[in-house]
């Protein structure tokens, strides 16, 4: 066991006691019984997220490192004085982080840092900071810790609103790599309007919003030796546009993008000389949302809009020896494109997932694509109480569908090119239909039911099989009381496919708001391999007080894709227990 990384975590909780104690101390000084001279204000918080990987003899494909004890550690802390703000974020993967996050996430650093001025119309930020631009199709810089994910961009940002009614962001920076920053030079602009006021469309209930955005990547072409004679440039310029409007329950919104001529990389993931083409992005969703009633509907076509702040990626060994590469890490990624497509809740619905597909791939002669295109719809509807569908406390149904396929067209492996169509659709990636039930039967008794039917051709994704799944749960909640409730839920999935049929099956306790503890196991018993046959059963539970929350988790890790929000990494199958633990001061 690492002791080194035990010390720094006790460090961190000890201080986050001490900092959360003397908290009224910092902020506030006594200066006489009836005045009190401001002196700031301190706050931050701790996440600890650690894991012991075991030898399991039941579960032959389990991974298990020389590093047995991993660690992902994060202490970040701000002091407010006024309009100002300064800050940072301390980060600590030792001895190594856990499996199958970023290599460059490696030792104890400073991870991030920055200082802030905001008043009623500037806002200024040096150092480190986070932004999107629109849906984030040309610029995301964002955070999250689950699936290692750390894009800031390191230099200025500036964020001027001359009133309640418009507002403009300028910015320059490099994006975040490991603790060191990528080779490509990022700058932006973008500027919203909000036109509800000057048109008069308050008085008739409407709002309109439009915007644009601007991004720029300079990366130098010199950096790439092989390349002689390029179809680009060291310059990539990138462009939005979007509108907003709003008229009683009915929304809609529409974004165009565009990408000027940039390199594609070829199979081996180099860049080469006439291998170049622009990209484009178009996204709708409009819908309608009342009391009882909601529709949502998202469509989206995407072509080469793979976007990088270095165009190539670098490549690892990562934890079995292999090579591997940044991207797969979703390492240097300017964009930000999630997956739309329902986030089941479902243990087995979330074994076969989406991630958008926004780049060209030409992998092989049958797997060559361009980008993507199609939708979701989401429909919500409540049956009134006293009704016959209703009953006495009313009853909920959810639809959603889903639907996305490669871009249609001409594709031709030797030499990469392609050919699409604007309209239309090629060949089917995935496809999600649902429908769940939520029943209210009395002030103790809560049932649900879920029917899920899913399409994966993971030949064109990744590689394996076309999957073809029908998946049924069951839940029932049970509250004893105000604090304390009981929860059991079933899982059977029918594949035809990959490893075939699943069952499962978890049972939660709420002792109070504070205290909860789970029990919960999927058994792979439909494979043809006798060696997944396997039960991956967990047991944990979660403790909070106050600001502190402790959840232990014992237990076997199905490998495959752990998503958030529609963005997806990989893990690989492990056994052993995990810490996590999280405060804020």
């Amino acid at each position: 066991m690492n002791f080194k990384a035990v010390l720094l975590g006790l460090f961190c909780i000890q201080l986050s006691f001490v900092s959360f104690a003397q908290n009224d101390t910092i902020e506030l000084q006594k200066v006489d019984e009836n005045k009190k001279k401001y002196k700031g204000r301190f706050y931050g918080g701790i996440e600890s997220n650690i894991q012991y990987y075991l030898e399991d003899s039941g579960l032959e494909s389990a991974i298990v490192p020389e590093d047995q004890f991993r660690s992902n550690n994060y202490l970040y802390a701000n002091y407010n004085y006024n309009r100002w703000t300064a800050g940072m974020q301390v980060e600590a993967y030792e001895q190594n982080a856990l499996l199958n996050y970023n290599p460059k996430f490696e030792g104890t650093n400073l991870g991030i840092y920055f200082l802030n001025y905001k008043d009623e119309k500037w806002d200024i930020t040096l150092g480190h900071f986070y932004e999107q631009f629109g849906n984030g199709l040309i610029l995301r810089a964002w955070e999250d810790r689950a699936l290692g994910i750390n894009s800031a961009l390191r230099g200025g940002r500036v964020k001027f609103a001359p009133n309640y009614n418009m507002e403009f962001t300028a910015l320059y920076g490099r994006q975040r790599s490991g603790f060191g920053v990528t080779a490509g030079d990022i700058f932006g602009f973008d500027a919203d309007f909000f036109l509800a006021e000057y048109l008069n469309l308050y008085e008739k209930n409407q709002d309109l919003t439009i915007g644009f955005s601007y991004v720029g990547r300079y990366e130098s072409l010199s950096n790439y030796p092989q390349l002689q004679n390029p179809e680009f440039d060291d310059l990539t310029n990138a462009f939005s546009f979007r509108a907003d409007y709003m008229c009683g329950a009915f929304y809609a919104v529409a974004e165009a993008n565009y990408k000027s001529k940039d390199g594609i990389l070829d199979v081996q993931n180099l860049l080469s000389d006439q291998s170049a083409r622009t990209g484009n992005a178009v996204t709708v969703n409009f819908g309608y949302s009342k009391s009882r009633l909601g529709l949502d509907v998202n469509l989206r076509r995407m072509e080469n809009m793979g976007f990088y702040s270095q165009r190539e990626p670098e490549v690892f060994t990562n934890f079995e020896g292999e090579p591997q590469n940044s991207f797969d890490y979703l390492d240097t990624f300017i964009n930000f494109t999630p997956a739309l497509t329902k986030q089941h809740h479902s243990l087995l619905a979330n074994i076969y997932v989406f991630q958008a597909q926004h780049s060209v791939l030409f992998e092989d002669p049958q797997v060559m694509r361009a980008g993507e295109t199609g939708g979701q719809i989401d429909f919500f509807y409540k049956f009134k109480k006293g009704t016959f569908l209703g009953g006495k406390h009313g009853t909920h149904i959810f639809l959603n569908y889903s639907n996305w396929y490669n871009l249609p067209g001409r594709y031709t492996f030797n030499p990469p090119d392609f050919d699409v169509d604007f309209f239309g659709r090629g060949n089917r990636y995935f496809s999600d239909y649902s429908i769940e039930i939520k029943k209210k039967l009395d002030e103790t008794w809560h049932l649900g039911f879920n029917y899920i039917n899913q399409y994966y051709d993971q030949r064109l994704l990744g590689g394996g099989d076309l999957v073809r799944a029908d998946i049924v749960t069951a839940e029932a909640t049970y509250s004893f009381d105000r604090k304390r409730s009981l929860r059991f839920e079933l899982e059977k999935m029918w594949a035809v496919g990959d490893r075939q049929d699943w069952f499962g099956g978890s049972i939660e306790y709420n002792f109070n708001e504070n205290l909860s503890v789970y029990f919960w196991d999927i058994w792979n018993y439909g494979s043809d391999k006798p060696e997944e046959r396997v039960h991956y059963v967990n047991v944990g539970g979660a403790y909070r007080v106050g600001a502190y929350r402790v959840a232990v988790n014992y237990g076997r890790q199905r490998g495959g894709l752990v998503c958030v929000g529609g963005v997806c990494r990989f893990v690989p199958e492990s056994s052993g227990l995990t810490i996590n633990f999280n405060t804020s001061f």
